[in-house]
């Protein structure tokens, strides 16, 4: 009889062709979304990256231009300088111009710099992350590869732009600065501060990193059509959003050692102090001695003001130009 049953049972319930398959309670398909990288060839990530460094930093060059002269110490102790009064002085003194003064020599590092800079973190996120979009240590340990690799591109050229930003009339130009570094200080002075560089990226590269990747995928998780369908179609938003995030963060923890590194590229220019070597240490000192502690944090709020929209900037013209590379090839195929 219960054979008879069941048999009736299953006669009039039929088993369904699909059944669903049970998954873990934190399982969440919206956000582990394949990555384009793969569709794209190694020049593809170098002429994206290229692009959109060369796009953030000419855009925003004037902030850069204050924040650097709110950073050199000259040969006396110095008093507080704001953002609005160092805008004042430069114009009052200089005229709106020197805002852009060695905005060449920027053009001439930031592409070249951060082609090597995306490419280098995307090869190295695709083999470090193991396939796992979520692994933050890899996009971590990735930005610091790629830090190193640019800054070694970057420094000599970051070195002419400083000195030509607050060197009024000292330079003739990118040219005239290069040569007359060389001839007077010799190549050791355009890397005098790639060690405080690479000291200072590496920690700020790895908050970058990994914070614009979980924001990221924060966005993806809590709110789904804010995304888009997929990595190759989110939004503007979502790049501009977790770039403005990771980049303020990792400004404002770094500033110490921006303000060193301002100090060692733009010793001996217009009265700010020279250095016996180019010691990390010695530097600090000499900052804390002529401005107390609040020294090494002088122009952390143009430095955040600067690096959130310019990573912001950057993260949407580097995304964007993948995107059009990924359609191109789509096409094409």
């Amino acid at each position: 009889m219960a054979t008879e049953a069941a048999a009736t049972t299953a006669s009039k319930f039929p088993k369904p062709d699909l059944l669903p398959i049970p998954q873990p309670p934190d399982f969440h398909p919206t956000v582990l979304i394949p990555s384009q990288n793969d569709k794209l060839r190694f020049w593809h990530l170098m002429v994206a990256g290229s692009i959109a460094g060369s796009v953030e930093h000419m855009a925003m060059f004037p902030v850069d231009t204050i924040k650097t002269h709110m950073q050199t110490i000259r040969s006396c102790p110095i008093k507080p300088v704001g953002i609005t009064q160092a805008f004042r002085s430069i114009i009052k003194t200089e005229g709106p111009s020197a805002l852009y003064r060695g905005i060449w020599a920027m053009g001439l590092g930031a592409g070249p710099a951060h082609a090597v800079y995306f490419s280098f973190y995307e090869v190295s996120k695709k083999y470090l992350s193991g396939g796992n979009p979520n692994n933050s240590l890899a996009h971590a340990v990735s930005g610091v590869f790629a830090t190193v690799a640019s800054d070694a591109v970057f420094t000599p050229m970051d070195m002419v732009k400083q000195r030509l930003q607050i060197g009024k009339g000292m330079y003739g130009g990118v040219w005239d600065c290069v040569k007359r570094v060389m001839r007077e200080e010799g190549f050791g002075a355009f890397y005098a501060s790639y060690r405080t560089t690479v000291l200072m990226n590496a920690p700020f590269t790895a908050v970058h990193f990994a914070t614009y990747e979980a924001v990221k995928r924060g966005l993806r998780e809590i709110s789904p059509e804010f995304v888009g369908r997929g990595e190759e179609e989110e939004g503007l938003l979502v790049y501009a959003t977790a770039g403005a995030a990771g980049g303020g963060l990792a400004a404002v923890l770094t500033t110490p050692l921006d303000v060193v590194k301002t100090q060692l590229q733009c010793q001996g220019v217009c009265g700010c102090d020279r250095f016996k070597s180019s010691s990390i240490g010695e530097v600090f000192r000499t900052i804390i001695k002529k401005d107390g502690y609040r020294g090494l944090a002088r122009g952390w709020l143009p430095r955040m003001l600067f690096h959130a929209p310019a990573a912001a900037i950057c993260w949407s013209t580097y995304e964007t130009v993948k995107s059009f590379f990924h359609d191109v090839n789509g096409a094409a195929a």
